[in-house]
């Protein structure tokens, strides 16, 4: 007869406070759950804005899907996960953050069933492996159009318009033109090392965003600090350092006898600062920016001399400047050495929208002024001067901007587009079902949730443009279309202007193909790692005891 050891009801494992959450109803379907609640609440800003208010009360009117899961501070661990899946795609293409919210909670919701009804998640785990590898094959059949190695305005606009309409619906058109000129204007000669960070934004209220546009350089919203307003083909020297008479590390006393004693205290530290700053313009420079604080005296001196002085107190926004005007940083003050110092064509005070502000830029061929004998050095940085009614509205344009910077960037990397407008979801989730059809064993029955969760985005892009009932239709047409042979470019029409279908590339909507594999990848990976976990513990939060709240204003009089 077996002896049965009973268990000991108080054996300690962990320290005092933790949680331990083990099981299929207690740990994996609550962590699909608390997914599924997030990817709802980020679902319906596929074209439609939410309000969110951050915990230091900043308002932000928003469809962007990273900065409301930014501001939005996710606790929950498993729903982490997909945060962090998310955030690994815009930090590496900028776009398609809201799929992967989308399609990873969507890739849950489908596996929740599988698991009731006793499939083991070991299973739904290979098979959702073998629908995103034959996804991400099929995706590489899928591309009809590729941006050509010439780059023009206009086939950069197209390519962007997409990316850019998904948060500014309406102004696409006019976004689009002033990222492509922009970032034509920095492009390398071997596009793959565009750097994003050489297309600038400055927000300036008022005016409206037709005012907008594309200066040659860097724009900063305030003034020159002397009476020099504007300086044309000059030479450049940037401090990091103070302007000013040097401060002695230690406090010293001085005892002055006589009148003449007084006089001569400071014409000593006097001249030695006119004598540098002789030195700086008979170097040639005409203009200085200063990283730090300019002294009264220095001004005076460097008004004296005709020099213009610009104090730029971002090391970003320094360094940003160092590239435009290829300059060296000097951390002293004295004249620089001709490698140091920088050259601009123009660097003048011009007003926009009631603001003064400072442009430092380079001329291009067929700007007024510009030599072609003498052409200075290809500008490294373009500023968009961006005009909005609003903040919050601005906030916005920026972070549509930025979406469009970031898919020129992935577009360097893999210059291949597939049709957009949810057409080639909807055809890869064909081709998936039937691969799956196709496949022995209880892997197959994942692989086909896995082709139905694709559908996702086609069916959130139509109930979010036509509402539910008539976003439902749309589907089904999409896919009757689909079925057909040649049929592969249908997609959602959200403004329904026949059927609420159309051809995606006769309409010139195209999506990155880099930026949809690693949508999936990532998506499918986050999913794959929710499903992997099978109990949760957490330990106790660190800290001491919470202040207690005080009920009311301690200060009211009772």
């Amino acid at each position: 007869m077996a002896l049965k050891v009973p268990k000991a009801n108080s054996l300690q494992l962990f320290k005092e406070g933790y949680k331990h959450i083990q099981g299929l109803d207690e740990a994996v379907l609550r962590n699909i759950q608390a997914v599924n609640e997030l990817s709802d609440t980020v679902r319906t800003s596929f074209g439609r804005n939410k309000l969110i208010i951050n915990h230091l009360g900043r308002l932000f009117v928003t469809s962007d899907a990273a900065t409301i899961i930014r501001e939005l501070e996710v606790v929950h661990p498993a729903a982490k996960l997909v945060v962090m899946a998310s955030q690994a795609q815009e930090s590496e293409m900028g776009d398609a953050t809201n799929m992967v919210l989308i399609f990873a909670g969507e890739l849950l919701k489908r596996a929740e069933h599988l698991l009731i009804m006793g499939l083991h998640p070991s299973e739904v785990i290979k098979g959702y492996e073998l629908g995103s590898q034959k996804a991400q094959e099929e995706l590489e059949k899928l591309s009809t159009y590729s941006l050509p190695t010439e780059l023009t305005p206009s086939s950069l606009a197209l390519a962007l318009k997409p990316a850019i309409a998904s948060k500014q619906y309406g102004s696409e058109d006019l976004l689009a033109d002033l990222v492509a000129e922009a970032a034509l204007a920095v492009m390398p000669k071997n596009p793959k090392n565009f750097n994003v960070d050489n297309v600038r934004v400055v927000k300036i209220m008022g005016g409206g965003l037709s005012s907008s546009k594309v200066v040659q350089g860097m724009v900063f919203g305030r003034e020159p600090e002397g009476t020099i307003k504007k300086i044309t083909r000059g030479k450049v020297a940037v401090f990091t350092c103070p302007l000013d008479i040097a401060q002695t590390e230690t406090k010293g006393t001085v005892l002055i006898k006589n009148a003449e004693e007084m006089l001569n205290f400071t014409s000593g530290e006097e001249k030695h600062l006119e004598k540098i700053f002789k030195e700086i313009a008979n170097s040639g420079v005409k203009v200085i920016v200063a990283g730090s604080t300019v002294g009264e005296l220095a001004l005076h001196y460097l008004n004296r001399l005709n020099i213009a002085v610009l104090k730029v107190l971002s090391k970003f926004d320094l360094r940003r400047l160092c590239r435009v005007v290829n300059a060296t940083p000097l951390a002293r003050v004295g004249a620089p050495t001709p490698e140091e110092a920088g050259f601009v064509d123009v660097f003048e005070t011009i007003e926009i929208g009631g603001d003064r502000v400072t442009v430092v830029r380079q001329l291009a061929a067929g700007d007024p002024g510009y030599d072609a004998q003498t052409p200075g050095e290809k500008t490294r940085t373009a500023t968009i001067v961006l005009r909005g009614a609003t903040s919050n509205r601005l906030d916005d344009l920026e972070r549509a901007i930025d979406d469009g910077v970031n898919v020129i960037k992935s577009l360097m990397k893999d210059a291949r587009l597939v049709p957009g407008a949810g057409a080639t979801e909807l055809e890869l989730s064909k081709r998936v079902e039937a691969y799956g059809s196709g496949l022995k064993g209880l892997s197959q029955h994942s692989v086909k949730k896995f082709a139905n969760a694709l559908e996702v985005i086609p069916r959130t892009l139509a109930d979010n443009a036509l509402g539910g009932a008539e976003g439902n239709e749309v589907i089904s047409r999409l896919c009757a279309k689909h079925d057909q042979k040649g049929g592969e470019t249908w997609g959602v029409d959200v403004e329904a202007e026949t059927d609420g279908t159309l051809k995606a590339d006769e309409h010139k909507i195209y999506d990155s193909i880099a930026a949809k594999k690693w949508a999936i990848k990532l998506a499918t990976e986050a999913a794959v790692s929710v499903l992997s976990v099978d109990s949760i513990i957490m330990s106790k939060p660190a800290g001491g005891p919470k202040v207690p709240q005080q009920a009311g204003n301690w200060d009211n009089d009772d």
